[in-house]
């Protein structure tokens, strides 16, 4: 019983002995034994490359397994046939994190080494990155064993750039941001500025969700400044920084100028004021519309002086506006006047002709001319003359000259023909006869229907104890 507890006592102490000198830095003070790659001499560097590539990429990956490093196979696989390869000599006291070497045929693993030879050993050193870590590789010169010297982490500086477009843009357009092009980057920040350095707005970015939209409701110069922020959270120090500029709106400007507001005389619309600040006035909107705010007309004038002429057809107070358009597609505002327009219903009227008279079984000629007024109740459909005047005889006794008045109403049974009759009075037009009250009747044609000057031929009966005929020319102004 007391030999047992000898043995497991002795065991205890071998396992304690050996646990302890595992843990402990194993010093390597000659190399060349346990190759890796069976080579011999100093092989330049790129052919140490190419055998351990084709040759021993299996080994390799099963030294990497055993060491723990695994997920760094393929990028030591990937990177070196273009790393850059140093020649360096490995301190006394230096150590090494591991080595593969090969022993009795088979790859193995040393862990925790220290170089404790005699004078520094030659190695040619080279650098696998991965996940923002630097694995620093040595191989001894000449056995080409491979051990793993050191890792850092390297975190680089975010590197910021921002796009922004367009570069000039319209109130309230779009304007994108784009800051997809920056690297090495966690997140990103633009902050927008206007003109005088006050702070707009601000938006955080994303490697998922790089881009950004907004737009400004005011004109003027814009400022985006930009940063990146590395995994650490680190700003990027490289200027980041550009602009925009939104158009400043052209401003509408609208007279109207008409000696009369008469329907049918011209009305001038003008729009020549019209001023851009940052560029110039390429187009006006001329719009028309009614009382109920109906569209009447339109009209797009694009050339200086920018005026356009109307003439309105119909009574009424109609509402002209105009909208201006600047060389970069921006709009004003509208610029707004109102117009009355009423037709010309009261005219001076004079009218002249021969005129006949008959009397029992005789008749005479005359000259009639009247004066009077002629008021358009309906315009174009029915008017109101009253007029009176004289006729002058051709002949002597028993004619005389005589005096005579209307008063008529005339309906248009077209647009330039009309037909009438009402009551008329003249003296006596013979010393046979007295003065008469007398039915008037008329017809017409219009041959001149200016705005403020007509006229017409009309023939006229008027019947009483005597009859007349007139044929004349009448001119209403």
């Amino acid at each position: 019983m007391r030999s047992k507890k000898i043995v497991f006592f002795m065991i205890g102490i071998f396992i304690l002995f050996s646990l302890s000198s595992y843990a402990e830095t194993k010093k390597l003070k000659r190399i060349g034994a346990h190759t890796l790659v069976r080579i011999k001499g100093e092989i330049p560097v790129e052919e140490v490359m190419k055998t351990i590539i084709d040759k021993y990429t299996g080994d390799i990956k099963y030294g990497f397994d055993s060491a723990g490093y695994g997920e760094l196979y393929l990028p030591f696989i990937e990177q070196i046939e273009t790393a850059s390869f140093e020649e360096k000599l490995l301190p006394i006291g230096d150590k090494l994190m591991w080595m593969l070497f090969r022993s009795r045929g088979r790859v193995k693993v040393v862990e925790d080494l220290e170089w404790a030879g005699k004078a520094p050993l030659p190695v040619f050193s080279f650098t696998v990155v991965k996940n923002y870590h630097h694995y620093e590789f040595i191989m001894p010169k000449p056995c080409g064993n491979i051990a793993l010297r050191k890792v850092e982490e390297v975190i680089p500086d975010a590197i910021c750039d921002i796009k922004v477009e367009p570069a000039k843009a319209n109130l309230n357009d779009p304007i994108s941001v784009d800051m997809s092009g920056s690297q090495e980057a966690k997140s990103m920040e633009v902050e927008v500025f206007d003109k005088e350095g006050t702070k707009i707005t601000s938006q955080e970015l994303t490697l998922d969700s790089p881009k950004w939209q907004t737009k400004f409701d005011k004109p003027g110069e814009y400022v985006f400044k930009g940063r990146a922020f590395n995994i650490k959270d680190k700003p990027s120090e490289n200027p980041c920084e550009t602009k925009t500029y939104i158009n400043f709106p052209p401003i509408s400007k609208l007279e109207s100028s008409t000696a009369e507001d008469y329907v049918g005389l011209p009305v001038t619309f003008d729009a020549s004021g019209a001023t851009d600040t940052d560029g110039e006035v390429v187009k006006v909107d001329f719009e028309v519309t009614d009382e109920e705010g109906n569209l009447v007309d339109s009209f797009t004038d694009n050339e200086k002086p920018f005026a356009w002429e109307k003439t309105f057809e119909d009574e009424g107070v109609f509402a002209v506006t105009a909208i201006v358009t600047d060389d970069f597609e921006a709009v004003s505002e509208p610029a707004r006047v109102e117009v009355s327009q009423k037709f010309k219903k009261l005219f001076f009227l004079v009218d002249v002709g021969p005129l006949a008279a008959f009397v029992g079984g005789s008749s005479s000629g005359f000259f009639g001319a009247r004066l009077g007024v002629l008021y358009k109740i309906t315009p174009g459909k029915l008017d109101l003359i009253v007029s009176g005047g004289g006729a002058i005889s051709f002949s002597g006794d028993p004619w005389n000259s005589f005096f005579m008045a209307n008063a008529l109403l005339n309906v248009y049974v077209s647009p330039a023909f009309y037909i009438g009759g009402g009551a008329g009075f003249s003296t006596e037009v013979s010393t046979d006869e007295g003065s008469n009250a007398e039915l008037v009747v008329n017809a017409g044609y219009d041959v001149i229907n200016k705005v403020k000057t007509k006229g017409s031929i009309f023939i006229e009966g008027r019947i009483s104890g005597n009859s007349k005929v007139m044929v004349g020319f009448r001119l209403l102004l």
